[in-house]
């Protein structure tokens, strides 16, 4: 009976750095979350299947395995957030994670008060794609938040999970012109609200997989210099 637990404040650290999983740990249990621990990447995965916690903290440089390589296999089946925390700082390791599944991006050093707040980000969202209407439907395309699927033509799409918060985001805010740093802010968190070229990157691959023709898009329309609205009147 011991799954039948909850652990709806668990949050999973996956670190090899035993100073950065102490920090970790004083500052998520100041903020009422339990925590679970993991020093490489399969202990990492076991971790996971057996907790399911609420929220996944990944390092990049683990001992046994490229921690690339636990967020792709994570993210077989792993629906909720997983942030990246890492000393790699380029801009091709950060889309590499953003693109294979991770939902916000910390570099280390860190200040513990904006990982705080970019975990307050990931939850927050989770309940708005959640809340109200968990299926919404613009036409050939079919949005059900509730088991992060998107169908069009009754065909399922294959999204990352950044591209489906991005879409969910978009699509629940139908009808409204959302500013580049807003989306950049829910989505990726507050370290990337002046990152637009991931927003245009993510658009881009998102368009390729919704739109019938992404060069004329019905979906995702371009406010030219302020960011993105999603039709309500196709």
């Amino acid at each position: 009976m011991s799954n039948s637990m909850s652990f709806e404040n668990l949050i999973l650290v996956i670190d090899d750095e035993v100073q950065i999983r102490r920090l970790l740990e004083i500052t998520l249990n100041a903020d009422g979350y339990k925590v679970k621990e993991a020093t490489t990447g399969k202990d990492g995965l076991i971790a996971a299947v057996t907790y399911n916690p609420s929220l996944i903290i990944l390092d990049l440089g683990l001992p046994d395995e490229d921690g690339i390589i636990i967020l792709k296999r994570l993210r077989e089946w792993y629906k909720n957030p997983i942030i990246i925390l890492s000393v790699r700082s380029s801009e091709d390791d950060i889309i590499n994670a953003l693109d294979n599944g991770a939902n916000d991006y910390l570099t280390k050093p860190f200040r513990t008060g904006e990982l705080r707040a970019r975990i307050r980000s990931a939850f927050r969202l989770i309940k708005i794609e959640t809340e109200n209407n968990p299926i919404l439907t613009f036409q050939s395309l079919i949005i059900d938040l509730t088991n992060h699927s998107v169908k069009k033509n009754n065909e399922l799409l294959k999204l990352t999970t950044t591209e489906f918060s991005l879409l969910a985001l978009l699509a629940k805010n139908a009808g409204k012109v959302l500013t580049h740093q807003y989306i950049l802010k829910e989505v990726w968190g507050y370290g990337y609200i002046d990152q637009t070229q991931y927003l245009r990157v993510f658009v881009a691959q998102l368009r390729k997989k919704i739109e019938d023709d992404p060069a004329k898009p019905k979906f995702i329309l371009t406010e030219s210099g302020i960011g993105y609205r999603f039709s309500e009147s196709l």
